[in-house]
């Protein structure tokens, strides 16, 4: 993507510099992004000499769900913990703030990306990028996320795959929802699991102790253990209701 503008034709931001932007950069509103369910907005933001654009969730533009707590923007910073602390690196950084127009939400670095692309394009046009969409799938069986469209993974200008949208994952109860069954039944490669055991040797980032209930930080570390013991991705034995729609 390129239309001149700094915020968009920009190279890569390394994640310590992305989240100082995040954390502390000036940022300007620009508007509400289409298509989303809950009030999600775009900012452009700009600290110490660089200039990006940030997708804004706050918490005041969420809508009630019967089986999550408010909050659903915890969920968002809490993926990019997880996959950073499993050094995954899927989810771009993505930080709290307080301090913007609608008040407390997530802000997460935008990830210029070729929007024509998603999960079954580019899985269809051959295997290039399996190995990523291996360690997706893994990483939605870990935080249980609940709604994995094709569309919530990007192709960046970098040629890096990028997952996004986490907002209703890591409940305690085992609600998987993805369009990422092609691996169903294959063994998980041992990188993998060995990632998942290095998580579980240690005690969970800090961070999450403010994200997620202690419930949902157990069940974290559960799935994570059934994952890793396993070695292999497991099966959608419900008739295909662990499918979410829409499907991109």
């Amino acid at each position: 993507m390129s239309d001149g503008s700094p915020f968009l034709d920009r190279p890569p931001i390394a994640t310590a510099h992305g989240l100082a932007l995040l954390a502390e950069g000036e940022a300007d509103l620009i508007g509400r992004m289409p298509y989303s369910s809950n009030a999600t907005f775009l900012v452009d933001i700009r600290h110490d000499g660089i200039d990006a654009q940030a997708i804004y969730k706050p918490l005041a533009g969420e809508r009630p769900l019967w089986d999550f707590p408010d909050g659903l923007y915890q969920r968002e910073v809490a993926a990019f913990v997880v996959s950073e602390a499993l050094g995954w690196g899927l989810v771009p950084p993505t930080v709290t703030r307080d301090d913007l127009l609608h008040g407390v939400g997530s802000l997460q670095l935008f990830m210029p990306c070729n929007h024509e692309e998603h999960y079954f394009s580019m899985h269809e046009a051959g295997d290039e990028y399996d190995d990523v969409f291996r360690r997706i799938c893994a990483f939605d069986v870990v935080i249980n996320n609940t709604d994995r469209k094709s569309g919530h993974c990007l192709l960046g200008d970098e040629g890096r795959i990028w997952a996004i949208d986490h907002g209703v994952a890591f409940h305690h109860e085992f609600k998987l929802r993805t369009v990422i069954w092609d691996f169903a039944g294959e063994p998980v490669a041992d990188g993998l699991c060995d990632d998942l055991f290095a998580l579980l040797d240690q005690p969970l980032p800090a961070e999450l102790d403010e994200l997620l209930s202690p419930f949902e930080r157990e069940a974290l570390r559960t799935r994570a253990m059934a994952l890793g013991t396993a070695r292999r991705f497991p099966e959608d034995d419900t008739g295909g209701r662990r499918w979410p729609w829409p499907l991109v």
